[in-house]
């Protein structure tokens, strides 16, 4: 078995080791894009679902700290946005938090090259092995020898075996490679709406509950409150002087 096998591989000039590599490259960005992609619309929603919450009740810096927590890619498109507000125009927020969406999209989209790659080039590369292996087996006889068509059928059958590996891992590559872009695609699709409504939630925020605004209202407040207890004190050191 183990010979055969060896056999196999050897034909078309090492073609047949071109496509098994194709193969498992092929097989390899499947389970990584799995990996990646695995519950991502899941998460997302999750995540959204939170910030949301919290922004229509103005918990902002509480759906912040929901986005730091998540392992959802969609977290970063949303801190993006916390970040710049209040430290530009509402255009420049927008812009910001799309350029990070597009980063995310480009990351989902990642490595799917290779497949389209892959499909596209796998059944020429067989094709060459059963041209090699064609001439191969042709270049074998003699001028002057008899052949007859039971001696050329087993060599040339061999050769075809390189094309129909080759077809079957560009198959393979292009139904992963469609399977993939089409989930990219809903996945994008999801995030720009979740974006969008992120987006109207954070610019409806009230002045005092969008983050930094918060904070300094707090020490404001501590302030105001010192300079009270201060004037306090001094009014009652001026009543114990008047009263002396």
């Amino acid at each position: 078995m183990e010979q055969s096998i060896w056999e196999l591989m050897a034909h078309g000039g090492g073609a047949m080791w071109v496509v098994i590599a194709f193969s498992v490259i092929a097989l390899a960005v499947a389970i990584e894009r799995s990996i990646a992609q695995w519950s991502f619309v899941t998460r997302a929603r999750a995540l959204g679902d939170t910030v949301t919450r919290c922004l229509q009740r103005g918990a902002a810096e509480e759906g912040r700290s929901a986005c730091e927590r998540s392992k959802s890619p969609v977290a970063d498109i949303f801190l993006v946005g916390y970040e710049r507000l209040n430290r530009g125009k509402p255009e420049h927020v927008v812009a910001a938090v799309h350029r990070e969406r597009l980063r995310v999209n480009q990351d989902l989209r990642a490595r799917l090259w290779m497949l389209g790659t892959i499909g596209a080039t796998a059944p020429f590369v067989g094709l060459f092995g059963t041209v090699v292996g064609i001439m191969s087996a042709m270049g074998g006889f003699k001028a002057d020898e008899e052949v007859k068509f039971t001696m050329i059928s087993g060599p040339i059958s061999q050769a075809l075996v390189v094309t129909a590996a080759g077809i079957l891992v560009a198959v393979e590559a292009v139904i992963l490679f469609n399977f993939f872009s089409q989930r990219a695609g809903r996945i994008a699709t999801e995030m720009k709406l979740l974006t969008d409504e992120f987006l109207e939630l954070l610019q409806d925020l009230p002045s005092d509950s969008q983050p930094g605004r918060a904070k300094k209202r707090d020490e404001r407040e501590d302030r105001d409150d010192k300079v009270r207890d201060d004037k306090a004190r001094k009014g009652g050191s001026d009543g114990d002087r008047e009263a002396a």
